[in-house]
Formats: C-alpha cells, structure tokens, sequence
C-alpha cells in the first residue's frame, strides 16, 4: 500500500509539475507574441521617422541652395 501511495504523490505532483510548465509556456507564448508586435511597430516608426529625416534633410538642403544662389546674386 504505501508504494502505492508514493507512486499516487509522484503522479500527483509531476501532474502538477506538467500544468506549471504549460502555463509558462502559454504566458511565453502570449509575451512572444506581443514583443514581435511591439517590435513591428518600433520598425515600422522608424522607419517613418528615417523617412521624415531624409524630408528636412532635403528641405534643408534646398534652403541652403537657394540661400546661397541669393547671396552670389547681390
């Protein structure tokens, strides 16, 4: 009876065991898959961002131009 029993508390605990470790990966999972929606809004503002950078960068560079065009002018 009492190898039984423990045979009994060791199903119950690697039972137990099993179901902490499909929690974790059911919480990983649901983590994984908010980073890599974090991550394709991070990339997608960067990408917005670099676009917008690259539009001073002209707009600036095309008022230096013209600044530099009013200035040989006078």
């Amino acid at each position: 009876m009492v190898d039984e029993e423990k045979e009994t508390m060791d199903l119950v605990a690697l039972e137990s065991r099993v179901d902490e470790l499909i929690r974790t990966v059911e919480t990983l999972q649901t983590e994984n898959t908010a980073l890599r929606n974090q991550q394709e809004s991070l990339v997608n503002e960067r990408a917005v961002l670099i676009e917008k950078t690259e539009q001073a960068r002209t707009r600036i560079e095309s008022m230096i131009s013209r600044l530099r065009a009013m200035e040989t002018r006078t």
